[in-house]
């Protein structure tokens, strides 16, 4: 289940925005933001800390620590609804349009009236808003990709919410007597990005009272549907949820068919029609006699059809079956096969912990090594300098190996590193002669998203040919469900990463999943190598990894491909490829 926390961080950024809208100060606005992202981050549990430990956090003072108290014990805070009730109804659901900031919304209702997305939509259309102040063609262009993400998102969850929630369900049924094996399918199983609800399967010959306990778990609201053999509820959160209760010698069958997709069942079947089978839920059976042949494992299911066991997240109808049955599935990238983390933030910038514990709770990963990327000067929020960076670079040089790692004889590797800003002309924050003494540099855009197509493919691949820069930091800078990606040939900055030797993040972050896999299929055509990073900003973020590893695997990648998966001598050999002697 998602954590107190989040519904805290939710609503102290909601107060944030509500500051914005109302005209409010911004730096108290920037003070929640800050709070909020500290509270969503924090290891403990916040709704079992006093006073004192709230303040304990981060970024969190009196007064915040105090509203976080009043929503647990009245479950709400009273400084948030009495700037809710100064802002109209309407302009709140505007701000749910990601594009949108809320003073466009703000804007839009005033000037025109318009209080939903369908009337935004309506008026884009007729191009009333072009002659609004501050907008424009392209900001109209904007608006309409922002709806259309909204709509298209629906009551879909992120990978993490619909995580938590099915490694919890799954954790509880597992202990209910009769209950044999358990497990999550659907989508969630294959990694999608978004999650619209989870597929939970058990394997019993008692389905009563596994089917009593799922309907009395503490985050169920409503029971939509209750059966013998399936049961649907509605979660806390609003997510949706399906138990099914199979027997225990058609668990593979079962297993296999509600992992889906759609696409890949469809081919399966066709595979087991043309051999004289048929497959379903139950098991494969033979259609002359009738006779079930194979339906306990997944395992049995797939080599009755003359195919390897598929991997979950490859079941995409997008050639999986065809190399299965020429013997040529790849051998998939997972989270073991990572040595280390190459994208992390500490409180010098706008990370949550000090380094310290930021590398010894990497250490706990087994990582053999671990780079600090905080950012550079040109984020001016970031207030860096070079005076604070190379004070850092003393203090990795010192921790260098201080923390014991089973990934690591000698004690964890740090590497100091950077997360350099790509500006609008592709260059980065600082020149060749500082930038020569890191070990490491990713490089990121983080403004400017609007430039057309020809600008932003130049500054991207301008940014590949910078012989510093070693990984390009979430590639298409999209936030799922609030930001497209930037518009750029992405197939020309795929060549020039395999060009110039730059690898490509995929950002495991659940908010970004940057590259898609669908980009990363296209990337690794090119020759392109990857780092699965986790971009973390508190210690919490550093188990976001897994997403990362989801991704990698819907896009084919095996271990070879990924460059933290390698030994650290072998990484050193292709992070100092191009630089010049130091």
């Amino acid at each position: 289940m998602a954590r107190s926390n989040d519904e805290v961080a939710a609503l102290l950024q909601e107060y944030a925005d509500l500051i914005s809208i109302t005209g409010g100060d911004a730096f108290r606005a920037r003070v929640h933001e800050k709070a909020a992202r500290a509270i969503g981050g924090h290891h403990a549990d916040v709704s079992t800390l006093d006073l004192k430990g709230l303040q304990e956090i981060p970024g969190v003072g009196k007064s915040i620590a105090h509203k976080v108290l009043e929503y647990f014990d009245s479950g709400s805070v009273s400084a948030v609804e009495e700037l809710r009730a100064k802002i109209p109804a309407g302009v709140r659901r505007l701000t749910a349009i990601p594009t949108l900031g809320p003073k466009k919304a703000l804007t839009v209702y005033e000037e025109l009236g318009v209080s939903s997305v369908d009337e935004l939509a309506d008026a884009v259309h007729q191009e009333r808003l072009r002659d609004l102040k501050g907008f424009g063609p392209r900001t109209e262009e904007n608006i309409l990709h922002g709806i259309e993400l909204l709509r298209s998102s629906g009551d879909r969850v992120q990978l993490d919410v619909a995580s938590d929630l099915a490694d919890s369900i799954v954790a509880a049924l597992s202990e209910v007597t009769g209950c044999l094996r358990c497990a999550y399918a659907g989508s969630l199983r294959r990694m999608r990005e978004t999650i619209g609800d989870i597929d939970v399967l058990v394997a019993s010959g008692t389905p009563a009272p596994v089917m009593r306990a799922f309907t009395e778990l503490p985050y169920v609201t409503e029971v939509i549907a209750h059966g013998e053999k399936k049961t649907s509820v509605r979660t806390a959160k609003g997510l949706a949820v399906d138990l099914r209760v199979v027997p225990p010698d058609s668990w593979g069958a079962a297993l296999q068919y509600f992992t889906g997709s759609k696409a890949h069942n469809i081919r399966t079947r066709e595979l087991a029609v043309h051999q004289g089978l048929k497959l379903s839920e139950y098991g494969v059976f033979d259609v002359e006699s009738g006779e079930k042949t194979v339906s306990e494992t997944e395992e049995e299911v797939y080599a009755r059809l003359g195919l390897p066991w598929i991997p979950p997240t490859l079941r995409e109808d997008r050639g999986e079956i065809e190399a299965g049955l020429r013997g040529e599935l790849p051998g998939l990238v997972t989270e073991a096969d990572v040595r280390g983390d190459l994208h992390s933030h500490t409180d010098l910038t706008d990370g949550l912990a000090p380094l310290e514990e930021m590398a010894e709770a990497a250490a706990r990963r087994g990582y053999a090594y671990y780079a600090i990327t905080d950012h550079g000067p040109d984020m001016a929020m970031q207030r860096m300098t070079d005076e604070r960076m190379l004070a850092q670079r003393e203090q990795v040089r010192e921790l260098d190996g201080a923390y014991p790692t089973r990934g690591a004889r000698g004690g964890l590797r740090l590497l100091h590193g950077a997360e350099l800003n790509i500006g609008p002309d592709g260059d980065v924050d600082w020149p060749a002669r500082f930038l020569a003494g890191f070990d490491l540099c990713v490089a990121s855009v983080h403004s400017h998203f609007h430039q057309d197509r020809e600008a932003m493919t130049r500054r991207l691949v301008r940014a590949c040919e910078n012989p510093y820069v070693d990984i390009i930091g979430h590639p298409t800078t999209r936030i799922i469900g609030r930001r497209p990606g930037v518009d750029a040939d992405l197939d020309a900055v795929f060549a020039a990463c395999a060009r110039t030797g730059t690898a490509l993040e995929i950002n495991a972050h659940p908010d970004r999943l940057d590259l898609r896999d669908e980009d990363i299929l296209r990337a690794r055509r090119h020759g392109v190598r990857f780092a699965v990073d986790s971009d973390a900003h508190s210690v919490l973020h550093l188990a976001n990894l897994r997403y990362g590893i989801g991704t990698a695997q819907r896009g084919w990648l095996t271990a070879d491909e990924v460059i933290n998966t390698w030994p650290l001598t072998r990484l050193r050999r292709f992070l100092r490829k191009g630089r010049a002697p130091r």
